[in-house]
């Protein structure tokens, strides 16, 4: 009975990449974004190498990633807030499911942004 509800809150976690072009970048949006209580934590990953192509031309640069912890119900809010203070054109924004996970972990993540 337990696994199934740790898949049942799972199911509603999501983890979401965004990169950004630098730290001071990073640490603003996850700042919102947390103040805004649209997630429970964001992870920065510095020191990223992307190579991808844009307009035409293949690119590449040094970008920092940032995973953040949220639930389904969180994800249009934050996807506003994340388009609309990034300064990227096209800003990554890809959610990614939580098949499973600790119960007391998912737990806190869904305590952490119901208002």
């Amino acid at each position: 009975m337990k696994s199934n509800l740790a898949s049942t809150l799972a199911a509603n976690v999501v983890l979401v990449l965004v990169t950004a072009p630098n730290l001071d970048t990073s640490r603003a949006l996850a700042k919102a974004a947390l103040e805004a209580r649209l997630v429970a934590c964001a992870n920065l990953v510095p020191r990223i190498e992307s190579h991808y192509w844009w307009q035409d031309k293949l690119e590449s640069s040094a970008e920092v990633l940032i995973i953040f912890k949220t639930t389904k119900a969180k994800l249009k809010a934050l996807e506003k807030l994340i388009v609309a203070n990034h300064p990227y054109d096209t800003p990554e924004f890809l959610v990614l499911p939580i098949i499973a996970g600790n119960k007391r972990y998912l737990d806190w993540v869904i305590e952490s942004i119901t208002e």
